[in-house]
């Protein structure tokens, strides 16, 4: 593994040097070199035509405030270098330029006349952009970026047709930046990584080959309903489960179901009824079936959705009751290795009626049936007496549930196509046969294995390449191959080597910055593209295009995003881009304080319904190219039956996502007001204004605040009543300091306070000190005792004096900046797309793309294929009269 090691890190250096990116090397390496050495702001260290405008002013407002003994907020620019090619200096200068123009330093505009604040905005601009540019035109936009792992899974995946590969754990958790898993900065590796993108490799690879010399034979289980559950009851004793018929409940032991499956007697007019979800304790699978081989299982089965009645009898259920299956090893309620859910939810309807799925198992796994939103058993611990786990009490219409007749299960199901196309992919049309050495299951069969093996490399090369490799970059692979050869390795091994060692050699794992001057500009802008829409290699058609040199055709280029826009791999930027930028892939960070609040226990499919809901909203923005200020406000929503429940709007069935006009007087539309968007900004327990006024600034309207100083408490909201947030804060903010940079988020948060931690609409807040209580039952049948405490107060007033009532004014607000709220999302775009931050020298081409789109309503669509025909994105030259307008 070692040598292979080497071996890669010594072609990759090749190859950078071929590619003309012999500046980025030490990226490559894992080495980061830093180099700070202020030397303070003297006068001798500035410029005569820029710089002594800029000193000037500054030793006359500034300097007072920041120097050697007061610091003012961490700067001291009395030891701030004007050196601006330091990219260190030259990006805490971007820091005091854009603090000046938006006139927070000095904060009284009479320390700094306007005339003479926009004197010091102009000069820091032209020195801060000339030093950007020529630093761009010297060295690229940004560094080469190494693929995160998710993409890194979804080249392996489409280039070797596995497409339910998962090898994404067996590598380290790339490292975020800017909200960010893609910012070449901190996208490096090391030896261990490289070892672990090796090993990774290998087993993609090895799943690739055939596993043996004809599909496996698919077995074929018909489950009556008396074989579907493990055992006579659940958790939760008969409420929970039962086994019926004529629907009614059949009260069968434990010994009656033994018998039953002994004789082999089944009754097919049984059903099986389920009536809880399959949260922890849960053991719900068939009681005879397990994967013995890994691979994809077809699911048929016949059920119905069911009310219980106290009499325990069933009838028809008034709605649909939403399902899908968990892949999970077979063990007791305390559940071992992962669990899985299967993307496809099923609405089971109240007529009887026949459902097919298909479900991933690994080795000696099985299945268990996972009703969503449904109750779960509480367990009882009662003093010198067995533990029990006792149902909720019975609602109102009875308990819904689901009843199954039946279920069929096959598998494992190999391709039709044998051997498979992934074996194709890695070793052609070459005859194969039961392998007499090695650890594969086929080897190949060749006369000529050395010339095969050539081959097979250089074909395997051009599948996988994303730009043409040169022919003696080959023949270092070549090498390895033959090499593995000539010590007795069976052909299909030796050029796996070979396959490994390219797969994780920099050209594949990296992606190189757009050059105008590069030969193989149009590879990189096809890769960026398919990385950006896709998370994925540029498909044969985009490619087609790099080869003919036609991605700068702004009409090919359009076309090409628009297809990828619409293409099914689009999921994946959605999912990834809204997973860092709106953090929802922490959206089950923190579980709800049941406490505080009960009605959110054990509500899975709520937290599924939330995420989705802000990822379909965020898809149809750009599908339909809604105006940006949806982000804001709209009059529609997308939700389900547990989001109507949750929003409290007009019921509706099923777990499908759909389109719903607001009423005029709802809180809600828009991404701000969403649940997900109120999730991650919460704790579990309390919300704070400060920690969700401060996140919506950032995301969502591009204007971060500072980080608090470290000395500074955080302010917790007190969960027992005897004061209020805003009390507390008013405390807080007594200090000047302290309140001129509350004052930037604070009341976005209070607007927000009338969502409580999962987006429901609250009018007080809930305490377990004092107020008015509240007692009850919860989902789970567990008693509940909270307060209600005092009203909520959404107004506020903003930093420019503007002032709102509740979040509707609010919203009113926001939306009367569509520029910001586009050049915002532009910035997330950009940093997404490119892996680099946005520079001080992006600044005018970005102005540029909000002009072109502001006629049209800044709209979503717009913006991004505006942004990937700028030259941010395609590493075009930067204008001439930029540069001459910065002189």
């Amino acid at each position: 593994m070692k040598a292979i090691t080497m071996m890669i890190i010594r072609v990759s250096l090749q190859q950078a040097l071929q590619f003309n990116q012999i500046g980025r090397i030490v990226i490559w390496l894992g080495i980061t070199l830093i180099v700070f050495s202020p030397s303070g702001f003297a006068a001798d260290t500035v410029s005569p035509t820029s710089g002594e405008v800029v000193h000037q002013l500054i030793l006359k407002s500034c300097v007072d405030c920041h120097n050697d003994e007061t610091t003012e907020g961490g700067l001291n620019l009395e030891r701030v270098d004007w050196k601006l090619e330091n990219p260190h200096l030259r990006r805490r200068w971007v820091q005091i330029h854009d603090r000046v123009a938006a006139g927070e330093m000095p904060p009284e505009a009479s320390e700094l006349p306007p005339v003479e604040r926009q004197a010091l905005v102009n000069q820091l601009s032209k020195a801060i952009l000339k030093a950007d540019i020529q630093d761009v035109r010297a060295a690229g936009r940004g560094p080469i970026r190494r693929l995160t792992r998710h993409e890194f899974e979804q080249n392996l995946r489409d280039l070797l047709k596995l497409p339910h590969l998962d090898i994404k754990d067996m590598l380290p958790a790339d490292r975020e930046q800017h909200h960010c898993n893609k910012v070449a900065e901190v996208l490096d590796i090391s030896r261990i990584q490289m070892e672990a993108y090796l090993n990774a490799t290998e087993a993609a690879l090895r799943q690739a080959v055939v596993s043996g010399l004809k599909p496996r034979e698919p077995e074929h289980h018909r489950l009556p309903a008396t074989r579907m559950f493990l055992t006579a009851q659940t958790f939760g004793e008969r409420e929970a489960m039962f086994y019926a018929k004529h629907s009614q409940m059949v009260p069968l032991t434990g010994a009656d179901l033994a018998r039953i499956r002994k004789e082999n007697k089944h009754d097919p007019e049984m059903e099986l009824a389920i009536f809880r979800s399959a949260s922890w304790p849960y053991y719900g699978y068939p009681d005879v079936f397990k994967a013995v081989e890994p691979g994809t299982y077809h699911l048929r089965f016949s059920a119905r959705a069911v009310r219980q009645l106290p009499d325990f009898s069933l009838r028809p259920a008034r709605n649909s009751i939403s399902m899908n299956f968990r892949a999970r090893k077979r063990s007791g309620a305390d559940v071992s290795g992962d669990v899985r859910a299967t993307r496809d939810i099923l609405d089971i309807q109240p007529q009887v009626a026949e459902y097919e799925t298909t479900i991933r198992l690994k080795q000696n796994e099985t299945f268990e049936y996972s009703l969503l939103g449904l109750p779960v058993p509480r367990a009882i611990n009662p003093p010198n007496a067995p533990l029990y786990y006792d149902f909720p009490p019975m609602p109102e219409g009875g308990h819904p549930g689901i009843a199954f007749q039946w279920l069929e299960v096959t598998g494992p199901i190999d391709s039709e196509e044998w051997p498979p196309p992934s074996h194709k992919q890695l070793f052609d049309n070459l005859p194969i046969r039961k392998a007499s050495q090695g650890s594969l299951a086929v080897e190949l069969v060749s006369t000529h294995p050395k010339q095969d093996a050539v081959r097979l490399l250089k074909r395997f090369v051009h599948l996988a390449q994303r730009q043409p490799t040169p022919e003696d970059v080959i023949k270092i692979y070549e090498r390895l191959v033959l090499s593995e050869l000539n010590q007795g390795a069976p052909l299909a091994e030796a050029l796996l080597t070979g396959y490994s060692a390219f797969l994780c050699s920099g050209p594949f794992l990296y992606l190189p910055e757009p050059q105008s001057e590069s030969l193989d500009r149009h590879y990189a802008i096809a890769s960026r593209l398919s990385h950006f829409l896709g998370n994925t290699r540029p498909d044969a058609k985009l490619m087609a295009h790099a080869v003919q040199g036609e991605l700068l055709d702004p009409g090919i280029l359009q076309k090409e995003t628009q297809r990828l826009l619409n293409s099914v791999t689009n999921e994946n930027f959605v999912t990834n881009f809204t997973d860092y930028w709106l953090s929802l892939k922490e959206i089950r960070r923190d579980e709800p304080d049941v406490r505080l609040y009960p009605e959110y226990r054990f509500d899975d499919y709520l937290i599924e319904s939330m995420a989705a809901e802000t990822r379909t909203f965020f898809k149809d923005m750009i599908r339909n190219n809604q105006p940006v200020t949806a982000l804001v406000n709209s009059d529609y929503v997308f939700i389900n039956d547990r989001l109507a429940r949750h929003y409290d709007l007009e019921p509706i069935s099923g777990s499908k996502l759909r389109r719903i006009s607001l009423p005029a007087s709802s809180p809600y539309g828009g991404l701000l007001t969403q649940a997900a968007m109120m999730k991650v900004t919460a704790n579990g327990t309390t919300t704070s204004p400060v920690l969700r006024g401060a996140w919506i600034m950032e995301r969502i309207m591009g204007d971060p605040p500072p980080p608090p100083p470290a000395s500074v408490p955080a302010v917790e909201p007190d969960i027992r009543g005897a004061s209020t947030i805003r009390e507390q804060l008013a405390r807080h903010t007594k200090d000047p300091v302290c309140a001129a940079c509350h004052a930037r988020f604070d009341p976005v948060g209070f607007a927000l306070e009338n969502f409580d931690i999962m987006g429901a609409w609250r009018q007080r807040y809930r305490s377990l000190g004092s107020g008015e209580k509240v007692t009850g039952i919860d989902r789970a049948g567990h008693a509940f005792a909270y307060r209600v405490a005092g009203p909520i107060d959404a107004s506020g007033q903003l930093r420019d004096g503007r002032k709102f009532r509740d979040i509707q004014e609010l919203k009113q607000i926001l939306m009367a900046d569509p520029r910001q709220l586009a050049r915002n999302l532009i910035q997330q775009l950009t940093v997404y797309a490119t892996g680099t931050p946005v520079r001080f020298s992006d600044r005018p081409a970005i102005e540029a793309i909000l002009d072109q789109c502001s006629a049209n309503g800044y709209r979503t669509r717009d913006l991004l294929l505006a942004l990937i025909q700028s030259p941010i994105f395609l590493g075009s030259d930067l204008r001439s009269d930029v540069t001459q307008n910065s002189e």
